[in-house]
């Protein structure tokens, strides 16, 4: 069975072994430095990338921000105010890539803050 990499461009841990040569684009198995495009909601970003010719989410481990649906508009306008636009190192947590092929960020408020202002 091929791998949809158009609707999910990341593979997860176990499909690394099996479509990592299949890839059109390069996987994130590192941490990386990436630029925000958009803020979408308390606890999930879009980044750009030079290695890349497409922006994708990614989404901060432990944190569990209200969805905009619920009332999470607060949480997304203030980390919006931080990061939008900035360059940040994405660190990666152990588990790398969760639901919807989303690369998930090891977050860290001190080592954020640092990065985000170098």
């Amino acid at each position: 069975m091929a791998h949809d990499f158009k609707r999910f461009p990341e593979l997860t841990n176990n499909q690394m072994n099996l479509y990592y040569f299949d890839s059109p684009h390069q996987q994130i198995a590192e941490d990386f430095w990436a630029k925000v495009e958009k803020v979408h909601d308390g606890d999930t970003i879009r980044v750009s990338v030079p290695f890349r010719d497409f922006s994708f989410p990614i989404r901060f481990s432990n944190i569990m921000a209200k969805e905009l649906s619920e009332g999470g508009h607060a949480g997304r306008d203030f980390l919006a105010n931080l990061i939008l636009g900035a360059e940040v190192e994405i660190i990666l947590d152990k588990k790398r890539v969760g639901k919807g092929s989303t690369v998930i960020l090891n977050y860290d408020k001190a080592k954020l803050k640092i990065k985000m202002f170098k």
